[in-house]
């Protein structure tokens, strides 16, 4: 059983990985960062650096955390958190949502929505402080 968390390298994605990590450490659950982009993107800011991953995996792991990272280029994000929830046998998947307008959504899409849908586990959308 584990708890996943989609990773973006933003304030959204330390919102969805800070509630994650609590959860993970009150329920004594493995933790699965997934952090993923599209193999088509050329630049994504969401997408962490190598370097930045691995701190982050050293400071969960410092935490006593049982973590393992996901830091993929993918075909679909959304599809790779859910397929890691479902290959993790996840009791929760955590997500960072951002406001986006609807002409935004319409031609972006949005992940955070299609994992809401898409996942076979409770999805938690969560938002940074103020």
């Amino acid at each position: 059983m584990s708890i996943v968390v989609a990773y973006s390298a933003d304030r959204y994605g330390a919102a969805a990985l800070e509630h994650a990590a609590d959860l993970a450490r009150k329920d004594r659950t493995r933790l699965v960062v997934v952090n993923a982009t599209l193999g088509s993107s050329l630049v994504d800011n969401r997408f962490a650096h190598d370097a930045d991953i691995a701190a982050l995996r050293d400071r969960l792991v410092a935490d006593g955390l049982d973590v393992v990272v996901r830091h993929d280029v993918v075909d679909d994000v959304a599809e790779a958190v859910v397929a890691a929830a479902d290959e993790e046998q996840a009791t929760l998947i955590v997500v960072g949502i951002r406001h986006r307008t609807p002409v935004g959504k319409l031609l972006l899409g949005s992940v955070a929505q299609r994992i809401i849908l898409e996942a076979h586990c409770p999805v938690l959308a969560v938002k940074p402080a103020g």
